[in-house]
């Protein structure tokens, strides 16, 4: 089978999967059926047809804009039907064609939905997390970078990490410093990545999430309070976590030698 073939292949139903992403970015924090009703118009609540629902190529023929009402349609949507399926070709240069390709584009796209909920909402779904955290642990049996007993180390490590951090932080402020979803998001990566990667995940993250508050530090004021989720963090260090666990690690400890 020709490479070009099964890349746009991926890319093709990485799109669609990107689609149904979005169904549930703007469901799931709304205690919506992500099956029921079909897709549709949120303020004019038109149907939207079968031919305007083609994912990245219905938004730029209308403009990003809904057909009926003409309003506007966020980018987000476009945003998020195009990095699904970047993601699954960029696994795909990973794993191959592979179960471990099609587990971890799994573990992607709940990281992806994770991500734009958080951003949004400042809330991670229970949905999301706690079946993750079993069905990632069942991952575990089919790939090569965990066993099981690791898996369940890395959702007790993963977990455990964060509540200790939230209970400690709460015990000196009398403040919540970390929420509830991001102990079990970061208990649902420990169970796909391991405790070494749960740690990795975390070490990135925090990275990230530091270099972003700098950044927002110094464009919006030392004094700005802006409630920075760290769900997002987590996740893209999960990727990374995922991709170049190992090499982050070495980097790390061979800082300064």
């Amino acid at each position: 089978m020709p490479e070009w073939f099964i890349l746009l292949s991926l890319f093709l139903f990485g799109s669609a999967v990107g689609s149904f992403l979005n169904v549930c970015i703007l469901r799931m924090p709304k205690e919506m059926s992500i099956a029921y009703p079909a897709s549709h118009c949120p303020v004019c609540k038109k149907p939207i047809p079968f031919y305007f629902n083609i994912p990245l190529i219905s938004y730029i023929i209308l403009g990003g804009k809904c057909r009926n009402c003409k309003t506007p349609i966020s980018f987000q949507y476009f945003f998020v039907e195009l990095i699904t399926p970047l993601t699954a070709v960029l696994l795909y240069f990973f794993f191959g064609l592979s179960l471990p390709l099609l587990l971890s584009f799994i573990f992607s796209a709940a990281l992806i939905v994770i991500t734009f909920i958080d951003l949004e909402h400042q809330i991670i779904p229970d949905r999301i997390s706690l079946p993750g955290i079993i069905i990632c642990f069942i991952f575990s049996f089919f790939v090569p970078w965990v066993t099981p007993l690791n898996s369940a180390i890395g959702i007790l490590a993963g977990g455990g990490i964060l509540y200790i951090f939230a209970a400690g932080y709460h015990l000196l402020t009398k403040k919540d410093g970390m929420g509830g979803g991001d102990i079990k998001l970061l208990a649902m990566i420990g169970a796909f990545l391991g405790w070494k990667g749960a740690l990795t995940t975390l070490m990135v993250g925090a990275f990230i999430g530091s270099f972003i508050g700098i950044i927002l530090i110094l464009f919006k004021g030392k004094n700005t309070k802006y409630a920075i989720p760290f769900g997002p963090f987590l996740s893209a260090g999960a990727f990374l976590s995922l991709l170049w666990g190992e090499q982050i690690v070495y980097f790390y400890l061979n800082l300064g030698r």
